[in-house]
């Protein structure tokens, strides 16, 4: 028997691809203490946690604090459980030099969203292979296509995302505490880490629990934006041409 969970997942990513016409698949993101049967445990080093939502493109991996090790931000905004032993004094290192540099002064990093539970694992995964209900979905997208799900986060959300800048990571808490969708300008070491952030991508973070709702008005909000870009290509094209027309008029010819 198929995994309900599973086949949904599998369902929201696709037509969340199609409707955005992303080049990418949405990326699963759990807060777990245990390792899910469909990831397998991370081998290897990476210079920051946000590394790992590119590797999930390639398969479902699970990470630890030691895994997230290189990257002390990281390991405090996630609050992961067992970091390295060094982890405190390379978080009071980096925050020193971010505050004498007044890139992250001791007010904004007071305003930082942290997790509230401390979890042991964080497992990354292309949404369609996750079995189980994600913490958080994460899309990378473009203006046009950020324009389409900004749409469809107010509209399930009741209100406008907060766009949040460094660091990019935090991004993850901020939509597990508040239970909101947010968006993510990234931030230096994510934009110098990833190849997927260019200079013309920020990256959308979804809680998982409405993905569904979320799904629905991606899907519909991308047709009516193609409809209407038509309706008002054709305004456009009618006044270069001299002409006036009204909305029952561009209505018609949208129609005809």
């Amino acid at each position: 028997m198929k995994d309900t969970q599973m086949f949904d997942n599998a369902s929201a990513s696709k037509r969340i691809k199609s409707a955005i016409q992303a080049s990418r698949s949405p990326v699963a993101v759990l807060m777990l203490d245990e390792v899910p049967a469909h990831a397998s445990r991370f081998k290897g080093a990476v210079a920051a946690g946000c590394v790992f939502w590119e590797k999930a493109g390639e398969k479902a991996i699970a990470t630890t604090g030691l895994d997230h090790g290189q990257c002390a931000i990281g390991v405090y905004t996630h609050n992961l459980a067992d970091p390295p032993a060094n982890y405190q004094t390379e978080l009071a290192n980096v925050l020193a030099v971010l505050g004498d540099m007044q890139y992250a002064r001791p007010d904004d990093v007071a305003q930082i969203p942290v997790m509230k539970e401390r979890k042991k694992y964080v497992v990354y995964s292309p949404l369609e292979d996750c079995t189980t209900t994600p913490d958080v979905v994460l899309i990378f997208a473009q203006a046009g296509q950020g324009l389409i799900i900004t749409e469809a986060i107010q509209q399930v959300d009741g209100g406008v995302p907060p766009a949040l800048g460094r660091p990019a990571c935090a991004v993850i808490p901020q939509v597990i505490n508040s239970g909101r969708a947010a968006l993510s300008l990234g931030c230096c070491g994510a934009r110098a880490y990833l190849s997927i952030l260019t200079d013309d991508v920020a990256m959308w973070a979804l809680p998982g629990a409405k993905l569904q709702d979320y799904t629905e008005r991606i899907a519909a909000l991308s047709e009516a934006n193609r409809i209407l870009g038509k309706f008002h290509q054709l305004r456009m094209d009618d006044v270069a041409a001299g002409r006036m027309p009204s909305y029952q008029d561009s209505l018609a010819r949208l129609q005809a």
